[in-house]
């Protein structure tokens, strides 16, 4: 239960910084990207990404091979573009997880952190946590690197489809699908295993900064 949840999480925090929404970020589209696809891209991210960092509610919905019925989860998220994200499901049981580029940790109802799962020892976590950091600085590149990338629609209501075309990647993920308007909507992910996740989102809001409890849990000053 725990490693599924945790890279639907890791997905999540992996499709936030796709979207950093600076001017960089339009600039950077190669010139082998589509030119509708990029310029669209482009829009999406500058529309998406002008706040620090969101909250949202979701409901996460596992279809997996070995299992004849959907795991069904509900909970609340917090991205914060500096630090990462705090994931905190409320049904059918409580567990928060504090996601961030170095790793991901649990986080029992008193604070204290009682697992740890490092880039390094989880599947992809290295690989993403890389491209975003290069993203979160401006770098389209990296994405497209990674993944061959169509979107199509407005920047009011969109849909994008990342496609890994490197065989790592490949090996964990065959592709993820996003809608959206105003903030993400809903996150498909589709992995070669056959297993899948959908995300869906509502109730996002903008967030300036984390409050000085959600400070704590990432671990910052």
């Amino acid at each position: 239960m725990v490693s599924l949840t945790l890279r639907a999480a890791i997905a999540t925090l992996f499709v936030a910084a796709c979207v950093p929404g600076t001017t960089a970020f339009a600039a950077a589209a190669p010139p082998s990207a589509a030119a509708p696809d990029s310029a669209l891209v482009a829009q999406i991210a500058a529309h998406l990404g002008q706040a620090p960092g969101i909250r949202a509610r979701f409901t996460q919905t596992q279809t997996l091979s070995a299992m004849k019925q959907p795991l069904v989860s509900r909970g609340s998220l917090l991205f914060v573009r500096a630090l990462g994200v705090i994931w905190q499901i409320e049904s059918p049981y409580k567990a928060t997880y504090v996601i961030t580029d170095t790793g991901v940790v649990e986080v029992n109802p008193q604070g204290q952190r009682i697992a740890t799962q490092t880039a390094s020892g989880t599947r992809g976590v290295a690989q993403v946590s890389r491209m975003m950091r290069a993203m979160l600085g401006g770098d389209l590149s990296s994405l497209y690197s990674q993944f061959d990338v169509h979107a199509q629609g407005t920047f009011a209501q969109w849909r994008m489809q990342l496609t890994p075309n490197q065989p790592q990647l490949a090996q964990s993920i065959r592709s993820l699908q996003m809608t959206g308007g105003t903030y993400l909507q809903t996150l498909h992910i589709a992995f070669a295993n056959g297993d899948a996740t959908q995300l869906d989102f509502a109730n996002t809001t903008p967030v300036e900064a984390p409050t000085p409890a959600e400070r704590t849990l990432f671990g910052a000053p």
